[in-house]
Formats: structure tokens, sequence, C-alpha cells
């Protein structure tokens, strides 16, 4: 499995630490809202919105870093809208990984 990372915020960020801050700050507040949403969707069975946050989610999954695992969270949230959990232990394994990383940043 990936690592998360903070090669594209560096990237994005260039030289301007203040922006860096920021767009870190951003990911540490809404990561764990976006997370909560997704697991509410999932425990009611509503996949066409737990879909809905995986979309949300595959966005923090790409600037963290994660190339391989942003295809599985697009694969994720087809099955979803499918009626189908396939690769949901996948997606969440990502979840947990980038919750870990964010959370120590």
């Amino acid at each position: 499995m990936e690592t998360p990372n903070l090669n594209y915020i560096n990237e994005l960020s260039g030289d301007n630490e203040e922006f860096k801050i920021k767009i870190i700050d951003i990911l540490k507040r809404e990561l764990p809202v976006e997370v909560q949403v997704y697991q509410e969707e999932i425990e009611k069975a509503n996949y066409t919105q737990a879909a809905k946050a995986v979309h949300k989610l595959k966005h923090k999954v790409s600037i963290l870093g994660l190339e391989k695992s942003y295809y599985i969270a697009s694969d994720y949230e087809d099955n979803l809208n499918g009626n189908s959990v396939a690769l949901k232990n996948d997606f969440e394994a990502i979840l947990k990984a980038m919750q870990e990383f964010v959370i120590q940043l």
C-alpha cells in the first residue's frame, strides 16, 4: 500500500510556506468530516450518497500523493453507484492511512 506524503502539496506551494500551511489546515479540518459523512452513509446503506462522499474524498487521496489509491477510490465510487461495496475494505484502509498521516502533520 502507498504511503501518504506531502510531495504534491510541496510542489503546489513551492517556497510559499504560508500557502502550504493553509492547505494542510484545510486537510486537517475537512478530512475527518468527510470521512464521517462517508461512514454514516455506508452504515445506512445509502450507496448513492456514499459514492458522493467518496468522490469528495478522492481529491484528498490525490492531494496526499496516493496515485494508485486514487484509482481504487474511483473504482469504489463506481461500485457504490452500482449498489456494490466491492473494494470497501481497500478504500477504508486508504482512509485510515490518510487520517493517521494527517493527524501527525
